[in-house]
């Protein structure tokens, strides 16, 4: 029998997109033999005309649904909300932009079908992004390689083909703070990779700004890994140990030299060895309370709306 083919794509004010993205994927989905297809439009709280639009398509394509999320909750919770709604045997997260071509879908589902659980895009040219983000991207690839207990494939994106059984393994992570690349590959399974050149935005503009692609590579760090926690430590360790060095220095110049200020020494020494003491334990503390201070409310990772077509 044909087998369902779902696509999952977030959407957050990609009103310029919506038209030009169903245009290029439809065709596409239509010449693989002996599969059927849905597309999982996820709105991420849009405030343009996003919404209304995917409407219409909806509207005149049974097979295209939306997911209308309450607000935005950002691009890993549209994802989680598709990947819930998608009922195919293989799923496909795509962006809106069509920055990852959708003429590769058809070698994936063929990859699929010769035995691979998961087909990850990887992207060979990065020339359409900026310096400063490539340069970022290889850093936080190399960084995440040496702190991390999870290898992520690098320039390996969310554009990737999952076998049912993969999604469904996915589905029973239950974290709030999503870090998908990372979830993607904690996950394992066989995995194959087709190359691919990554093409310009055909419509909008990008919605990570560098202060947001920041807090996205700390996720990425922190999720996966207690290696920043000990980099506190010996970071604390480190400031007491100069403190103490330098508290002998203080009291050898004072024995040698004298010294005008009376008290200034025991004070400063004071001051400094127990501020990397309290260092030591505000970093180690605080990022683990922090975690567990976000699990343990047990909110939703996102609230939706309506389903258009379901």
């Amino acid at each position: 029998m044909p087998q369902l083919l779902s696509l999952i794509v977030p959407f957050y004010n990609e009103e310029d997109a919506v038209g030009i993205f169903a245009a290029s994927v439809c065709p596409v989905l239509e010449a693989i033999p002996d599969t059927q297809w849905e597309i999982i439009c996820v709105d991420d709280g849009s405030r343009d005309a996003t919404l209304p639009r995917l409407l219409e398509l909806a509207a005149a394509e049974p097979r295209i649904r939306v997911v209308e999320l309450s607000r935005n909750f950002g691009k890993e919770a549209a994802l989680t909300a598709g990947l819930e709604a998608a009922r195919g045997d293989a799923v496909i997260p795509i962006d809106a932009d069509l920055q990852d071509p959708p003429e590769l879908i058809p070698a994936m589902v063929a990859a699929w079908r010769g035995g691979a659980e998961v087909v990850a895009g990887r992207r060979t040219d990065r020339s359409t992004d900026t310096a400063m983000k490539r340069g970022t991207a290889s850093l936080f690839y190399r960084l995440n390689r040496y702190i991390s207990n999870i290898e992520l494939p690098e320039n390996v994106g969310d554009f990737r083909l999952m076998d049912r059984a993969v999604v469904e393994a996915l589905k029973r992570l239950p974290e709030r703070q999503r870090f998908m690349k990372g979830l993607f590959a904690w996950l394992g399974f066989k995995t194959a990779i087709i190359d691919y050149t990554r093409t310009p935005r055909t419509a909008g503009e990008s919605k990570f700004s560098g202060f947001k692609l920041w807090n996205f590579a700390l996720e990425g760090f922190t999720s996966f890994s207690t290696t920043p926690l000990k980099i506190w430590t010996y970071l604390g360790a480190l400031g007491a140990v100069i403190a103490l060095l330098y508290a002998v220095f203080i009291m050898l110049r004072t024995l040698i030299f004298g010294n005008a200020v009376p008290g200034y020494a025991s004070i400063f020494v004071a001051v400094t060895f127990f501020g990397s003491v309290q260092l030591i334990s505000i970093g180690v503390l605080g990022e683990y309370i922090g975690r567990i201070y976000v699990e343990t409310k047990q909110r939703p990772i996102y609230l939706v709306r309506k389903f258009h077509n379901f």
